[in-house]
């Protein structure tokens, strides 16, 4: 690896959304250790920091033509998914107010936290698994990639889950965000 410095691979900004990326990944994965309102207090936390990150770094063009591999398998997918819908439970279905077809609709669209958590979770975690590799023309490839998704996908999936989060985390704060201290 010839580690040029001035590749945008190396700059501040993307070594930032790397570290948060995989801290995301792992707040998925381990879900399940989590109770609600401390899975819904980190998430509200990091959801923001991971769209700022995302949103800082190097403008890259994916190449078209660039097949890379994924790594989050389909199983991998659901088991974060199935994880997440169990710690959401009655709280994972939101309203969907920006889905392209509610303009037509005259019944609400309903969206799940879950689903958009683990759509996120599929890009960076296929992100992360090709960074790790160190292959220079891999990481700026999957860099582009990572990049576009978000500005086009999971950038607003990302905003639908912190919103409906914000909602659960402060709506249900009476219920679920007890704090014993305070009797």
């Amino acid at each position: 690896m010839s580690e040029n410095k001035n590749s945008p691979i190396y700059l501040r900004n993307t070594l930032e959304f790397v570290t948060v990326a995989l801290e995301y990944c792992t707040l998925v994965e381990q879900s399940n250790t989590l109770e609600l309102p401390d899975f819904v207090d980190k998430a509200t936390k990091m959801l923001p920091l991971l769209y700022l990150k995302a949103s800082l770094l190097p403008q890259t063009t994916p190449d078209a033509e660039a097949l890379l591999e994924q790594s989050v398998t389909e199983d991998m997918y659901e088991s974060v998914q199935n994880r997440l819908v169990a710690l959401l439970g009655e709280h994972d279905s939101y309203l969907e107010t920006f889905h392209p077809d509610m303009q037509y609709s005259d019944a609400p669209i309903a969206a799940f936290i879950s689903e958009n958590l683990a759509d996120i979770y599929q890009d960076l975690g296929n992100f992360i698994d090709l960074f790790r590799q160190g292959n220079e023309e891999v990481m700026l490839e999957c860099l582009a990639q990572c990049t576009e998704n978000f500005q086009n996908y999971w950038g607003g999936l990302l905003l639908n889950a912190l919103r409906a989060l914000h909602a659960v985390r402060y709506t249900d704060a009476e219920s679920l965000f007890t704090n014993e201290d305070e009797i």
